[in-house]
């Protein structure tokens, strides 16, 4: 996977709700902060918390993809920024919430046959 491909695979790990599949994305020692505000430091935290929210809020929700950029910071080392837009989240309630948009910031590092996330980012954009 290359940093280009790094927003996609989130997408499609997110709209399927693969919690291990959205941690096989960071680095080991990897970090999360959610769109719902969950911090998480390691791969095995970034999983529960991902397993958490497809669980609940983002059971039915999928990612459209906005503008997005990828910035080299050196041979090994990336900055992500993509634009999302999230539908079909779900309130307690039940019922649909509008859709709405959400940014996710990454620092990517390459293991020579990936490349990871060393800090995720996902927030809620107003």
């Amino acid at each position: 996977m290359t940093p280009d491909d790094f927003a996609r695979a989130f997408a499609y790990a997110f709209g399927d709700q693969n919690a291990d599949a959205l941690a096989e994305l960071l680095t080991d020692e990897g970090t999360v902060q959610s769109l719902t505000g969950i911090w998480a430091e390691g791969r095995a935290a970034a999983r529960e918390a991902f397993k958490a929210e497809a669980a609940g809020i983002f059971a039915h929700a999928r990612l459209v993809t906005g503008k997005g950029t990828v910035s080299p910071l050196g041979p090994t080392v990336a900055l992500l920024r993509q634009r999302f837009v999230v539908t079909g989240a779900i309130e307690e309630t039940g019922a649909e919430l509008p859709r709405f948009g959400a940014m996710l910031v990454a620092v990517l590092q390459s293991d020579s046959l990936n490349w990871r996330a060393v800090s995720l980012t996902f927030t809620v954009l107003s």
